[in-house]
This record gives structure tokens, C-alpha cells and sequence, in this order.
């Protein structure tokens, strides 16, 4: 096998890299063409880019490990930041990481620094591989967990949804749909799942983003916003990204960006008015969301990385994500 060292994107092609994230043991949109290009794009400006590609003797491109080089270096880690990508991994086909990894650590015991590989998946070969195959080539793998994802696998119907809550929560989600169209009657959901009319939902998700928390004001900063709305549109071109509105009156006092990829919904950011905070619009526009995912037969509904109440009360598990660091 032959591994390259590429300070681009150039010479590779979206269809060929997908392809590959697909065959992955575990697929993620954050693996994807559009999303690392865009991350790139954004974020990496100054920085070296030293994706590693790796090749058959024929040529067949097998596995792909994109790495950028930190300012303080000789530090590189996973293309997508932690901020913005919450899964990230070698990306090659299931059932060949040993040898992929195997002409990578080869490749690495010849260079200086560290790799930095965070956002990996307790189920990811990688946790297993690497501190098996590192210490040959003088090189060790530290695995230390990193957070947490609260993930959801759905039943075939709503009604058996809400049997698996716990009653508290059951009353509780029951309650606040109520509430809330007896407060605000006429209030109804809508979806945005393709590029006609993006860029405007985008505006007003966005707009509901900085409403609901400082923090949340001060992360969206103008280039923040160019990444969003520049990643996004390409997944709501492939079909991969969801915008949810709950509307009264008209407009929306709350919102969802949901990524949906591979049998799978995840819950990715989130907005709403605060001014309509006592009505919990978000945790009713949520339960409609994941009503929505079970009546289209989606297997999975991720809440992605943090462990805030809300999400439990909906009756996720948590999942482990692990950050591995490669050095002499």
C-alpha cells in the first residue's frame, strides 16, 4: 500500500470519498466530501492541511485519514474540529482498518509529532487497532474518554415510543404538548429538507439561534455563520440536512437543524424564542420531531455530543466517545 501526504482536496473527487464513508464500518455525515471541504474552507486558514490518502498498487484510493496541522505544532489532528464534528475517524472500507492503519503507522513512525484523533466511537475498530498495531513502529496510542452522546433507537410506532418513557416523562411531554396549543392554538410544525428555499429558513434558524442564549449569540460569530450556512446547503443538497420550525401566528418560536444520514436522525443545533421559554417550544417541537422519525421508519435518533436533562427525559442511552492520541 501507498500512503500520500496531500496539502489538499485536489485530485480526489466527492463521489469516490463518499463512496468510501458509506462502506465505513460507521458512516457519518461528518466524514462526508461536503462537510470536510467546508470545515476546511472555513477554519483552516494559516493552517497546513496533511491529508493522508491511501492507495492499492493499483491505484484504488482505500483509505482516507484527514489531518491539518495545529498552529503550535508538530500537533495534527482530525479535519472537522471538535466544536462543529461530533463523530470523526480513519475513514476506510469495513473490515480493512488493520491494514489501513497498519500502512498509516508505518507512515507516521517515519514524521514528527503527534496525532490528535478525537470524536471517535466506542463501537469504532479504531479504539481496538491502534494500541495494538502502534507499538511496533515505536509509537503509542493513549485512549481517554472524551464525552458523551445521548442516542435513541426507535421503536416501530409513536404509541410505543411513549410506552418506553418513564411515566413522570411521559405526563410531562403530554403536558407541555398541550400547554402549549392551548395557549398558542393553530400552532403547527413545518420541515425543510432540500436547497429550495434554504438560504431564507437558514436565516430564520439562525436568527432563533442567537435569540435563545448568550452563549449560543457568541458562538455564531460571522464565521461561524459562513461554515453553517456553507456546509449545510451542501448536505440539503444530498439530502442530508433537515431544518424544523414550530410556528404561531406565522413565525417561528422555535427550531431544529437535524442531520440525516445513513438510517439515522441527529439532533444538531437548536433554537427558540425566549420570550415563549415557559411554553417549552423546543421540548414540543422536539417530541414532533422524533414522531416524525418513527412514522418514517428512521432506526436511530442521535442527540449527538452533550448530556443536557432535556435530552434524557426523551429516553436516549448514553454512548461513549473517546479521543486517541498517536505519539513516539
Amino acid at each position: 500500500m501507498k500512503v500520500e501526504s496531500l496539502s489538499g482536496f485536489d485530485g480526489l473527487e466527492a463521489a469516490g470519498w463518499n463512496a468510501l464513508v458509506a462502506g465505513s464500518s460507521l458512516p457519518s455525515v461528518f466524514l462526508s466530501w461536503q462537510w470536510q471541504t467546508a470545515w476546511a474552507r472555513a477554519f483552516l486558514a494559516g493552517r497546513a492541511l496533511g491529508l493522508l490518502a491511501v492507495s492499492e498498487d493499483s491505484g484504488a484510493l482505500v483509505g482516507l485519514l484527514p489531518l491539518y496541522e495545529e498552529a503550535a505544532g508538530p500537533l495534527m489532528r482530525l479535519v472537522g474540529g471538535v466544536d462543529v464534528s461530533d463523530y470523526l475517524d480513519l475513514i476506510a472500507p469495513a473490515g480493512r482498518e488493520e491494514e489501513i492503519w497498519g500502512a498509516l503507522l508505518e507512515h507516521r513512525a517515519a514524521a514528527a509529532g503527534e496525532w490528535d484523533l478525537h470524536g471517535i466511537r466506542a463501537a469504532s475498530p479504531t479504539l481496538a487497532l491502534l494500541p495494538a498495531l502502534a507499538p511496533p513502529y515505536g509509537l503509542g496510542a493513549r485512549i481517554e474518554r472524551e464525552e458523551r452522546c445521548p442516542v435513541l433507537a426507535l421503536p416501530p410506532t409513536w404509541e410505543a415510543y411513549l410506552a418506553r418513557l418513564s411515566g413522570k416523562d411521559r405526563h410531562e411531554l403530554r403536558r407541555k404538548m398541550r400547554r402549549l396549543e392551548a395557549e398558542l392554538p393553530g400552532t403547527k410544525t413545518r420541515s425543510l429538507a432540500g436547497p429550495d428555499g434554504w438560504d431564507g429558513a437558514m436565516t430564520e434558524f439562525l436568527r432563533l439561534h442567537r435569540l435563545s442564549r448568550a452563549g449560543k449569540a457568541r458562538f455564531m460569530d460571522e464565521t461561524m455563520e459562513g461554515f453553517f450556512r456553507d456546509a449545510l446547503r451542501a448536505l440539503a443538497e444530498a439530502g442530508w440536512a433537515r431544518l424544523w420550525f414550530l410556528d404561531s401566528d406565522g413565525a417561528p418560536i422555535a427550531a431544529f437543524l437535524c442531520l440525516e444520514y445513513g438510517g439515522t436522525v441527529g439532533l444538531y443545533n437548536s433554537g427558540f424564542d425566549p420570550t415563549r421559554a415557559r411554553l417549552a417550544p423546543g421540548i414540543v417541537l422536539l417530541g414532533h420531531v422524533i414522531r416524525d422519525a418513527i412514522e418514517r421508519g428512521i432506526a436511530v435518533f442521535d442527540f449527538l455530543r452533550g448530556e443536557e436533562p432535556y435530552k434524557y427525559a426523551f429516553g436516549p442511552a448514553p454512548t461513549d466517545l473517546f479521543q486517541v492520541r498517536v505519539a513516539p
